[in-house]
């Protein structure tokens, strides 16, 4: 059995059941099966297994948000409204039931207004073991990898749900992709370095690096963690660049057929297709 590390995580459904294993060069559509913990170790056990259906590579314990943590997003969206730069990460949460897979639906919301549709690529990690009250100058030892996530917004109802509170707007079903892989933390050391873009139907929307991010990755883990405990398997959402539908001046909104790809530096590409409604 090899002891070289595993460092590109995925998660998968083949003959009936969910493993976690890796993808290397030349399987195609297949992978080696890993064994063991996600949070302790995995191992390769040699055993190879098509994959048939990706999923997301962490399922969450919870989903934490960051808001307006790109320089160039606030002053495309909040600052033009008045809104001052955050002194604190703007924390909000997405529910769990809004959890989707990479190459799935996401389904257009049945509600009212519900069309008004956008993309947010965003860098996404995975805490690894149990943390709270940690410094920035420790917090990256606490993340287990990094994925790739699509925080996909209602944004008439983020707007308007109710005491300025964006979780509705942020929470219908299928609204959170995720994936397709978990690239370990001893893999990215520097995450504030990494090129991040959307495309929709090959358009690219968003352009921009993590080093715009008004707080960083470590940061945002000392803040959250003050007084409050992170689980393992905890998700953090780091925010959006600009680009946004959103930010434009008629807004071009997700529709039905649109096929939406995030992608992220030495992670890979999240790729999923706009739905309407199911019946």
């Amino acid at each position: 059995m090899s002891k070289r590390a595993v460092t590109r995580i995925i998660r998968f459904l083949s003959e009936g059941k969910v493993y976690y294993g890796e993808q290397q060069r030349g399987m195609g559509n297949a992978a080696e099966i890993l064994t063991g913990d996600i949070f302790k170790g995995l191992e390769r056990t040699g055993e190879v297994k098509p994959v048939e259906v990706l999923l997301s590579p962490i399922v969450p314990r919870e989903i934490f948000c960051i808001g307006l943590n790109y320089m160039k997003h606030y002053e495309e969206s909040a600052k033009g409204r008045g809104i001052p730069l955050p002194e604190k990460p703007s924390i909000f949460m997405k529910s769990l039931a809004s959890l989707n897979r990479p190459e799935a639906p996401v389904y257009m919301p049945k509600l009212e207004l519900g069309e008004h549709l956008d993309y947010e690529v965003e860098l996404a990690f995975v805490i690894g073991k149990l943390c709270k009250d940690v410094k920035r100058d420790d917090a990256l030892n606490y993340v287990l990898g990094y994925t790739v996530g699509n925080d996909v917004t209602s944004r008439h109802w983020q707007k308007n749900a109710g005491a300025g509170q964006w979780i509705k707007g942020k929470s219908f079903d299928t609204l959170c992709p995720l994936g397709p892989v978990l690239v370990t933390a001893q893999s990215i050391t520097d995450p504030q370095t990494l090129n991040v873009k959307t495309r929709v139907n090959g358009e690219l929307r968003q352009n921009s690096n993590t080093k715009d991010m008004i707080f960083s990755v470590a940061e945002i883990i000392e803040w959250l963690s003050t007084d409050m405990t992170l689980y393992p398997g905890t998700v953090v959402m780091t925010g959006t660049a600009e680009g946004v539908a959103a930010g434009k001046e008629n807004p071009p909104w997700l529709v039905p057929g649109d096929v939406v790809e995030c992608e992220i530096e030495r992670i890979g590409t999240l790729r999923n297709f706009i739905a309407s409604p199911p019946v």
